[in-house]
């Protein structure tokens, strides 16, 4: 989890999303329709993103998870944060952490995506504030940048 070891005992019908917020305390994930259909849930599991509150806890043992609060490291934001700020990329910030892991998972897989790549990337996080421009704008702007 983020880079740390951990083993937690959970009921076999928690969801991967009711552990990392009411177990771990990592609210950064979101809970919102709890259906897979808005997507603010999503995580990383082995660097793909993954709608969380559809994933039950107990089987994702032994695999590598990524939530928002492992993506800075040492209090330094990553390249894609930090765009996404300059971009003005969040408003309400709601749907911030799951839009940031999908770019996230998008510039692990490919360095120079194009709009349409980036699109496809963010087109499973819903976002009422932004109309997805800067975030667009942001994740283009972060893979020039070298990490």
């Amino acid at each position: 989890m983020n880079g740390v070891d951990r083993t937690i005992e959970t009921e076999s019908n928690k969801t991967l999303l009711w552990v990392l917020r009411h177990r771990l305390g990592l609210t950064g994930t979101k809970a919102a329709c709890e259906r897979g259909d808005c997507g603010l849930c999503t995580v990383l599991i082995d660097d793909t993103p993954v709608k969380s509150c559809l994933v039950l806890a107990v089987e994702v043992g032994g695999r590598k998870i990524t939530t928002i609060e492992g993506i800075a490291k040492d209090g330094v934001l990553s390249n894609v944060q930090r765009k996404f700020i300059e971009h003005g990329a969040l408003q309400c910030g709601f749907c911030t952490p799951a839009a940031v892991l999908a770019a996230e998972a998008l510039l692990r897989r490919n360095l120079s995506p194009t709009r349409e790549d980036v699109v496809e990337a963010i087109e499973g996080v819903l976002c009422r504030c932004t109309g997805y421009r800067q975030m667009i704008d942001a994740i283009l702007d972060a893979s020039k940048m070298k990490t």
